[in-house]
Order: C-alpha cells, then structure tokens, then sequence
C-alpha cells in the first residue's frame, strides 16, 4: 500500500460533499499538506461545513469561482467526494423491471454531471505554472471491464459515465493547463451512510473506517503527476479496468 507522503504546497484545497469521506479526507488533508487552507463546501452550508456549495444547483456552481477568488490564496486541489446510491425514494435496482427514469436521472444528477460541472466551475482559477489537483470518488462497480454480477443499473452506469467525463477533462486540461492532475478514486467499501444497507456482505476486513478511507485516498492522490493524469484508481493505488 502507499504511504502517506507530506508536500510542500501552499494554497488554497477545497473538499465537497462533507460526509462520513468527505469530512475524513478534509481532515487528512490538513494534517498532510500544513500549509494548505482547507475548505469544505456542501448543500447545507455553515456550520457543518466552510461553504454552502448545492453540487447539483447552477447557481450555487456559477458563484463558485468568485468564492474561493476572495479567498486571495491559489486553489490547489479540489476533491469531489459526494455521491449518491440510494435514498428515501432510491434503490439500487436488483433487475430490469426495477429502471425508471427518475431514479436514472438521480444517479446521473450527482455521480456523473456535477462532477463534470464543478471542474467547469472552478477552471477559472487555474494557473498554467502551478500544479493542480482535481479529484473525484469514483466506484469499482463503475468498471465495466469488472462488472461480472450485473445490477445496480443506474449507479454503475452513472459512475461509468463519470470516469468517461473527466479522462475526457484530463486530456483537454493536459493541452491548456499541463501542470493539473485530474484522478478518479474507488474508497473501497467505507462504513459511511451511502454504503451501510449493503454492509453485511462486506467482510470485516475490507470494511474501511472513514479515517482509514481518507488516509489512503489522499496517499494515493498526493503521489498523482501531471503524467498520470485521467488515471482511474483504488483505495491502494492499482489502476482500475475501465
């Protein structure tokens, strides 16, 4: 496994989406990287995290870009970890009959286009001569080259599409701005909300605390270059079959 390294980089880090990750990777950031102000941003706002950020909502991305500018330090790193699988009205479908549109355009609402659209958000702020990070959770059942027990229709296919969104944003931003890094990152199985209803088939040891998650999510990001760029990634480091 890779361990966790330390830089040198001063500026500006922003993690959406302050879940049981979310909230677990700010933390490790902070401790890794000292001289990075850390900010978190999600759909509820103060206190519970720095800024109000609705992933899903134009508006709040449209204000996004002059946020963070008042914040007069150089943005460095941004980690999507938001996500959705399931909710009141959501459920991962177990077979064809259970698709419907609405619960496609839920799972494609958040895992898919608001990733695509927070990297727009926030390519203002980009410098040709400073490294940048962008980061997004990904999922290995995502894969389709992995996908050998079919289901979860929506989530699978939204996440597929999010891997497609930004290996197509890592190529444009290797011609415009060479010096980002932009990687797509499986957690492995974290005992968060998202995954507790699906926990029982998770062995003991491969169940992740959210600390651990983090350790190794930002172990294996902070070892990204600019020359890894588009790179779908597990929780150890090994790449992922798309």
């Amino acid at each position: 496994m890779v361990e966790t390294v330390s830089t040198n980089w001063s500026g500006l880090a922003l993690v959406v989406g302050p879940g049981g990750i979310g909230s677990a990777v700010a933390a490790e950031l902070s401790q890794s990287c000292p001289e990075l102000k850390v900010l978190t941003a999600g759909r509820h706002g103060p206190p519970a995290c720095s800024l109000r950020l609705d992933i899903e909502n134009d508006r709040d991305l449209d204000r996004l870009a002059t946020t963070l500018r008042a914040e007069e330090q150089p943005l460095r790193l941004v980690f999507n970890c938001s996500g959705r699988l399931h909710g009141p009205e959501l459920q991962p479908e177990k077979r064809l009959q259970q698709v419907e549109r609405s619960a496609l355009e839920q799972q494609f609402g958040i895992n898919a286009i608001a990733p695509i659209l927070l990297a727009k958000a926030i390519e203002p702020l980009l410098q040709r001569n400073q490294p940048f990070h962008f980061a997004s959770l990904s999922a290995r059942v995502g894969s389709i080259g992995d996908n050998r027990t079919g289901g979860w229709y929506g989530y699978r296919a939204a996440k597929a599409a999010q891997n497609q969104l930004l290996r197509s944003l890592s190529i444009e931003w290797a011609r415009r701005w060479p010096l980002a890094t932009v990687s797509l990152l499986h957690p492995g199985t974290t005992d968060t909300a998202l995954s507790r209803p699906f926990q029982s088939f998770v062995a003991p040891e491969k169940l992740f605390s959210p600390e651990r998650a983090a350790r190794q999510l930002v172990a294996v990001l902070l070892q990204q270059t600019p020359a890894q760029s588009g790179a779908f990634l597990a929780w150890d480091g090994q790449s992922i079959d798309w």
